[in-house]
């Protein structure tokens, strides 16, 4: 078995950040469409496929609109939504949750689905977000390559960066297709992850957090 093998079948621990080399914009959308439809071409070629199929003639460019204009367009920092903060006037001061938000990312080992629900819970210091950008907020980080782990801190570290407090929780359940649908197609079990920081340190309040996601 090669490195490249080896490493495959791992998963490799890299930083909180999604890695991206520092030229990853200098290149249009429609550039990179463009290219994308190119060597995926290329790709269903080598797979013996028929290109002059009408089902299969569009494939390249509908995959490659889709890599740069949906799923993945989460890796363009100019995508990131607009979280306006506003005053909490209703003095309201336990934890908020939002829960069950739908998870659509892609495994970046892979490159198939991974699927499931994000709950996040955050306590205002004296401000609050509209429920929708938190929404938008989880699918921002989860439209990249990504990793479950890394994805749960960027989520976590991104509400907290824009509701200036530390008083946030986020838990994801997600089922991996690259563990379902390939190796040892499991398709029973699911990946569970974490992020606990400020008051949802305190046993508390963490229990609090979990008993009502349940």
């Amino acid at each position: 078995m090669n490195i490249i093998d080896i490493i495959g079948e791992e998963h490799i621990g890299t930083s909180l950040e999604t890695p991206l080399r520092e030229d990853a914009f200098v290149m249009s959308d429609e550039t990179k469409i463009e290219h994308i439809q190119h060597h995926f071409k290329e790709i269903m070629h080598i797979l013996g496929l028929d290109l002059t199929d009408d089902s299969l003639r569009g494939t390249p460019h509908r995959v490659a609109k889709m890599y740069v204009k949906e799923v993945f367009n989460g890796l363009n920092p100019a995508n990131k939504p607009d979280v306006k903060l506003f005053e909490n006037k209703y003095q309201y001061n336990e934890m908020l949750i939002e829960k069950d938000i739908t998870l659509y990312s892609y495994c970046e080992h892979h490159f198939v689905p991974i699927i499931g629900k994000v709950h996040v819970a955050y306590i205002s210091n004296g401000q609050v977000v509209g429920l929708s950008k938190i929404n938008r907020l989880v699918n921002y980080y989860a439209k990249r390559p990504q990793v479950q782990e890394r994805l749960t801190n960027q989520i976590a570290n991104g509400l907290k960066e824009v509701l200036q407090s530390d008083d946030v929780a986020v838990v994801i359940d997600a089922v991996h297709l690259c563990v379902a649908s390939r190796g040892i197609k499991d398709t029973n079990s699911s990946t569970i992850t974490a992020s606990y920081s400020g008051k949802f340190k305190e046993e508390k309040t963490k229990m609090e957090f979990i008993n009502l996601i349940k």
